[in-house]
């Protein structure tokens, strides 16, 4: 079975920080919600995403995502300045609904909450290895800011995750934010933590088996993830045509 180690990265900085937490005091883990409605199903994909060297837009200087989720609704801004080879890459996932019905698979409180595994299993395939160079670093890892995760130098692919915590410590590790969630932060603080890390450190999904077998190995091992249901850019506001 071909493994899906792209996090790998992101999993070490994980260890680091929960290091760091465990000599401050947090608090107990609220009792996990009954379990969610899956993410809508859509009837397929957009065929265009099992070419990923055919999608190469450039990004606007700035632009708006806005993420419809079984937990809620929540909008992030992508500053093209801040990291425009991932900026690219992101603006050409969305505008092909890469995300739609996708889970948040590996969710740390304190820490981030990770998503970007396809939910069809031949999407994944063609991404496994469609890596994208390192952004120098220009924002910080802060809350609420958005980076891809990566499995070392210049491997970055579709997963990216959203900070809870100032995580300034995976600057030094590459991870270049290229934006922020501007409205809706409280529904990313209620995504699931239920399952915590991910296989084979935790009882969290495993991401070889996400990548293989896609959203019907979520819907039986882990109904209680929360999903993408849509993921959209948000078109530019037209300036008001001048009075007469």
């Amino acid at each position: 079975m071909k493994r899906y180690s792209i996090k790998i990265a992101v999993l070490f900085c994980a260890c680091f920080v929960v290091s760091i937490a465990a000599f401050t005091q947090t608090p107990a883990p609220a009792p996990a919600p009954a379990a969610k409605a899956p993410a809508d199903k859509a009837a397929s994909f957009d065929p265009a995403l099992l070419q990923p060297a055919t999608l190469r837009e450039k990004a606007p200087a700035e632009y708006d995502v806005k993420f419809v989720t079984t937990a809620g609704e929540f909008t992030i801004k992508v500053t093209r300045a801040w990291a425009p080879i991932g900026a690219d890459r992101f603006y050409n996932l969305v505008r092909h609904h890469f995300y739609d019905g996708a889970a948040f698979f590996r969710v740390l409180p304190g820490f981030m909450a990770q998503f970007g595994l396809s939910a069809y299993p031949e999407v994944s395939k063609a991404w496994e290895h469609a890596t994208i160079k390192d952004d120098p670093i220009v924002q910080s890892n802060h809350r609420g800011f958005v980076s891809f995760a990566t499995a070392g130098l210049n491997t970055r692919t579709t997963q990216i995750f959203i900070n809870f915590g100032n995580n300034e410590a995976l600057d030094r590790s590459g991870f270049s934010a290229f934006a922020v969630v501007t409205e809706g932060m409280e529904v990313v603080d209620k995504l699931y933590t239920g399952y915590g890390e991910g296989a084979p450190q935790g009882r969290g999904p495993d991401q070889g088996l996400i990548g293989d077998r896609g959203r019907a190995y979520l819907e039986k091992g882990f109904p209680k993830l929360d999903t993408i249901r849509s993921a959209t850019i948000v078109p530019a506001a037209q300036e008001s045509a001048p009075a007469k």
